[in-house]
């Protein structure tokens, strides 16, 4: 499987940061809550948590029991309990993922913080988003886009040091 860099994570993280800063300013008084999925989406979302200097605690997701093919992929080996500290009834969710590629992820996500609560709105942060979903999924904020041939993926790598590659599939 060959491989190569995209991007300067940093740079895309920085984006994302300023993308985010309207939002924030728009919920006056109701500061959201920033949920990142596990396991880059959680690397992401700690550091956008920091930059924009959240009080409230930063939840995770584990969906690996919501991916609607499950049966087929089985059990991940390194599934970690979900960790939302707080309530997501009535409030503004910042969901965080690192590659937006088919949707599954992102649909199956929103269906487990809905077994937590109904939110008043989830605004979706995106490390890069792909182009060619399965599902009718865009992101609200994105570090960048990315066109892809079909035998291709983007991997993040971290938590230390994050980086973008894309692997090819033999």
């Amino acid at each position: 499987m060959s491989q190569h860099a995209i991007a300067d994570v940093d740079t895309l993280l920085g984006e994302m940061t300023q993308q985010l800063r309207p939002h924030l300013a728009s919920m006056a008084g109701d500061e959201p809550l920033m949920i990142g999925i596990h396991t880059g989406g959680v690397w992401v979302a700690e550091q956008l948590h920091q930059r924009l200097g959240l009080e409230q605690p930063l939840g995770s997701l584990d969906i690996s029991f919501y991916r609607d093919d499950f049966s087929r992929i089985g059990m991940n080996p390194e599934v970690k309990p979900s960790n939302l500290p707080f309530e997501v009834e009535g409030r503004s969710i910042i969901l965080v993922d690192d590659v937006l590629q088919s949707g599954r992820t992102i649909r199956a996500a929103l269906n487990e913080i809905f077994a937590y609560g109904r939110p008043a709105r989830v605004i979706l942060a995106v490390l890069l988003q792909r182009s060619g979903h399965e599902l009718p999924i865009r992101a609200d904020i994105t570090g960048t886009q990315i066109d892809l041939a079909a035998d291709e993926q983007v991997k993040l790598t971290g938590p230390e040091n994050m980086s973008l590659s894309i692997q090819k599939q033999p």
